[in-house]
């Protein structure tokens, strides 16, 4: 069985999207963990509401591939998921593949790019990070060392009023 995190974010509808997402993936895979909430203020494009941030740890048998098309997609098309050239656009729901086992990897996705595991947002937002070392504060990222928990504080420090946790919502398996 593979050990994968997945990085959820949602900003149309998202206090009905990113529990449904949660909902999909648990009926789709063995989901084990999830992070708390963090509302966090748009990358790039600011104009657009906050996003609510988490993370899910689940337990598959399927590829990083497979993931990718059949479980990401299943819920990105549920959630009506439209994609647009700008990457920082408004979504109804974002999930992608954050770590896979302890691998360092390329995969082709549905669409044919290719995306890099880890996943390159790790050591750059907080709200990527945040959620992740939640789930696993001591895990170590391939390709840094560094845990989680570490790369996690380092990049609060730098997000002071652009990320805080939701305790008022609460996502279950």
């Amino acid at each position: 069985m593979n050990d994968v995190f997945l990085s959820l974010g949602s900003n149309i509808n998202k206090e009905d999207n990113l529990p449904t997402a949660v909902a999909l993936l648990a009926d789709l895979c063995e989901v084990v963990a999830i992070a708390p909430v963090y509302e966090t203020i748009p990358v790039g494009l600011r104009e657009q509401p906050n996003f609510f941030n988490t993370a899910v740890r689940l337990k598959t048998p399927l590829s990083a591939e497979q993931v990718k098309i059949d479980i990401i997609g299943a819920v990105e098309k549920a959630l009506k998921r439209v994609r647009v050239t700008d990457k920082n656009a408004p979504r109804t729901i974002d999930v992608d593949i954050a770590l896979f086992n302890e691998d360092v990897f390329e995969y082709a996705g549905s669409d044919g790019r290719y995306r890099h595991i880890p996943d390159p947002d790790i050591l750059k937002f907080s709200h990527v990070a945040m959620p992740l070392a939640d789930l696993a504060p001591e895990m170590a990222h391939p390709e840094t060392g560094e845990q989680l928990a570490e790369i996690a504080e380092r990049l609060q420090a730098t997000a002071v009023g652009t990320i805080w946790v939701r305790d008022d919502i609460q996502l279950k398996i």
